[in-house]
């Protein structure tokens, strides 16, 4: 079998990634259809040895698309999303649009795949980047012990702002080297040589991101009951995101255990070896591979049964165009 796909946010940095990812997996297409904003019509970009042109979102766009990879923001995906299902097309959807619908499954195919069978709405959400990574190390340990409370700390790269974040860091490192005055761009602060938490506010004092681990990651898990206690932060690194996540479950857990479940887990590589300087999973590491590296797996000092661990994935890929063409993959096989 082979499908027509259509990639819309093409141009930016996560549509640019699910066009390396389609191309990279071989994914099977007869047609590539490639839409973005009028201003980028008639733009080219490369796929497969050759160019395909850039058109502009019609009414049209989606006739005879089988599936729909949508990575242009919340505004265009509540707009297009239910034009482009309404035509046929199973539509993925990275932004935040759909994720916390009730009609719209949430998906992580390593996780729960099987909730993409039931779309209402023909609209399939891709979740949050540092989501993502998080509930592809838990899964096999809730399905084992059943988690309780989550705490969680994220390192979260530039790219997962965008192109022009990524810029804006490496500009002011180059301000603060030559010892200029650092003039931020898109940061709400100096992010080179620093930490921000740069996200918009959400309830009760939380960042809109802190809330969207909460909430996705027990619409994904299909718990209620997880706790999360989630403080997300943003660090001068270009690419791929780092958390430090504590874990207690249900019942006692040990780091020997959660090895053992975590060296045969889909979608994780386990670091093990004891610790030493600079053998953990690294950002730099990460970056440009597919899967979601789990190390620093240990019992917990203060909470018997509990553990801890350090989790990094790289949040254009796994984080983001990996994990909706993997749905794509597994809806429309070979």
């Amino acid at each position: 079998m082979a499908y027509v796909v259509a990639v819309v946010g093409a141009t930016g940095a996560v549509g640019r990634e699910m066009l390396r990812t389609l191309e990279g997996r071989k994914f099977p297409m007869k047609k590539l259809v490639l839409l973005a904003s009028p201003r980028s019509a008639g733009q080219k970009l490369p796929f497969n040895g050759t160019e395909i042109t850039i058109e502009a979102l019609t009414s049209a766009s989606f006739d005879g698309v089988d599936v729909a990879l949508f990575s242009a923001g919340s505004s265009v995906s509540l707009e297009w999303g239910p034009i482009a299902a309404k035509a046929g097309a199973v539509v993925i959807d990275n932004s935040s649009a759909w994720r916390m619908d009730k009609d719209v499954p949430l998906v992580v195919p390593e996780v729960n795949m099987a909730a993409a069978a039931n779309r209402p709405k023909g609209i399939i959400a891709n979740p949050n980047c540092s989501t993502i990574q998080m509930v592809v190390a838990l899964k096999p340990l809730h399905d084992a012990a059943g988690i309780k409370h989550i705490v969680v700390s994220t390192y979260q790269a530039t790219s997962g702002k965008g192109h022009a974040a990524v810029e804006d860091l490496l500009a002011q490192t180059k301000q603060l080297l030559a010892g200029e005055t650092v003039t931020p761009t898109v940061f709400p602060g100096q992010i080179a040589g620093n930490l921000i938490i740069d996200w918009k506010a959400g309830a009760d004092d939380y960042s809109e991101e802190e809330w969207k681990m909460v909430n996705e990651t027990r619409k994904i898990m299909g718990d209620d009951t997880i706790g999360v206690s989630p403080t997300t932060v943003r660090v001068p690194v270009v690419n791929s995101h780092s958390e430090a996540i504590h874990v207690q479950f249900k019942r006692p857990m040990t780091a020997a255990e959660a090895k053992m479940l975590l060296k045969t887990a889909e979608g994780v590589v386990l670091a093990d070896a004891p610790y030493a300087p600079g053998n953990s999973p690294q950002p730099l590491h990460a970056t440009g591979t597919d899967a979601v590296y789990v190390g620093r797996v240990r019992d917990d000092l203060a909470v018997p049964g509990a553990i801890n661990m350090w989790v990094v994935s790289d949040n254009l890929r796994k984080g983001a165009a990996l994990n909706a063409v993997q749905i794509a993959e597994r809806l429309f096989p070979r």
